[in-house]
């Protein structure tokens, strides 16, 4: 807490005596808080300790920000955050509070009752013991609340990356019960969504090519959704892995004294293929 109270007080002055800090807006500080998140992501891919700890200070610095403007604005501050938060967080799980207790001030864990012995105190919420059972309660409390989402893909933000969105809209579909009843099935979806789209190819139409080739991506989207496969995270290492080999190529070019642009295919290939057997060794 005294550590929360300094940075606090470091921002207070900032925003006082500092030109820069003294200007910043809520649209200013947007783009920079993209950019420190993509940073924060980064960080957590490459299991990088020091990083994850500086990156999720500088996020940090940006939530206390836009708290500073809206009391500033005299429209909340950092401890309505943190209270709209909490009480968030107790009415969303009635498996662990009880719904009456949202916003005391010391709210205590509910013992545990077993599923035939309780009423669910949200309402016809089944009583969670599981993971999935508690994201499954947690959509549906959602809709419930006063200022929640008004429809199960309303909580997924527009801006969202267009592979994670995927990855969230069938996600929360799934809670619900819109998804498929065997996980083997949906290879027959991907492989229908691939032969479309090469039917469109061969006829040459851009705008219905364009639109097979998204749903192609939906339906391996969903693929790695059900075999519990993050796709962004299983494209970001296939990025990284793909920049290694390349630079490899480029490195072992400059030393050749032979620009890219005057390698052959196969050279490039040969360089390739020395990447990954280094990285197996």
């Amino acid at each position: 807490m005294a550590a929360f109270g300094r940075l606090l007080d470091v921002l207070d002055t900032l925003r006082e005596n500092c030109p820069w800090d003294r200007k910043q807006t809520n649209e200013s500080l947007r783009p920079n808080t993209i950019e420190e998140t993509f940073e924060l992501a980064d960080a957590l891919m490459k299991d990088d300790t020091a990083n994850r700890c500086k990156e999720l200070g500088d996020v940090l610095l940006h939530v206390c920000f836009y708290a500073k403007i809206g009391d500033e604005k005299e429209q909340f501050d950092i401890a309505d955050v943190c209270d709209k938060l909490t009480d968030k967080l107790i009415f969303r799980h009635p498996h662990v509070y009880h719904p009456s207790q949202v916003g005391s001030p010391e709210p205590k864990p509910l013992p545990y009752v077993p599923e035939d012995e309780s009423e669910d105190a949200a309402g016809g919420m089944q009583n969670a013991k599981t993971s999935q059972q508690v994201i499954e309660n947690w959509e549906q409390i959602k809709l419930k609340e006063k200022d929640g989402n008004k429809s199960v893909l309303a909580g997924v933000p527009a801006a969202l990356p267009s592979l994670i969105k995927a990855y969230r809209i069938q996600d929360k579909a799934r809670n619900v019960g819109f998804d498929w009843e065997d996980k083997g099935d949906v290879w027959a979806k991907v492989r229908e969504e691939l032969g479309e789209l090469e039917e469109e190819l061969r006829r040459g139409d851009k705008e219905k090519s364009t639109e097979e080739l998204g749903d192609f991506l939906f339906s391996v989207i969903n693929a790695g959704r059900l075999y519990h496969l993050n796709p962004d995270t299983a494209l970001e290492m296939t990025n990284s892995k793909f920049i290694r080999r390349f630079n490899y190529i480029e490195q072992h070019s400059i030393k050749m004294g032979k620009p890219l642009t005057e390698m052959t295919l196969g050279e490039m290939d040969k360089l390739w293929n020395e990447a990954k057997k280094s990285e197996l060794t």
